[in-house]
């Protein structure tokens, strides 16, 4: 497993989080379970779903204390097996929350905070 999972989120969903201890995305709702990624698969859903984008963070999960909850599955057909959380994420899992901008173009490189060795 990677030292560390990732998850897209606006800077107001994660301050929002970070007030109330604990972050809930929409699709544990919708489709029962949150969805993360390892640090190979961050520019996957960042390019496919959020080009545009100019509000954004990754927080930066230690997966740690989430293994019971954690499944890494393909959900969409992919071939590619993503990390699900199938529960809230509770904030003090989140260990950095980190600016994710989009380039003039509207898609995402990965920040050169995030390609730091053992981030």
């Amino acid at each position: 497993m990677a030292d560390f999972l990732y998850h897209i989120t606006t800077e107001t969903e994660a301050a929002r989080a970070a007030a109330a201890g604990n972050y809930r995305h929409p699709s544990l709702e919708s489709e029962g379970f949150i969805h993360l990624s390892t640090p190979e698969q961050l520019l996957i859903p960042a390019n496919e779903r959020y080009s545009g984008h100019h509000d954004l963070v990754v927080l930066v999960v230690d997966p740690s204390g989430l293994i019971a909850d954690l499944v890494f599955e393909d959900s969409y057909g992919s071939g590619i097996e993503f990390p699900h959380l199938y529960r809230q994420l509770d904030w003090s899992s989140v260990v950095r929350v980190v600016e994710f901008p989009c380039g003039e173009d509207g898609r995402f490189s990965l920040p050169p905070s995030l390609s730091e060795p053992g981030i």
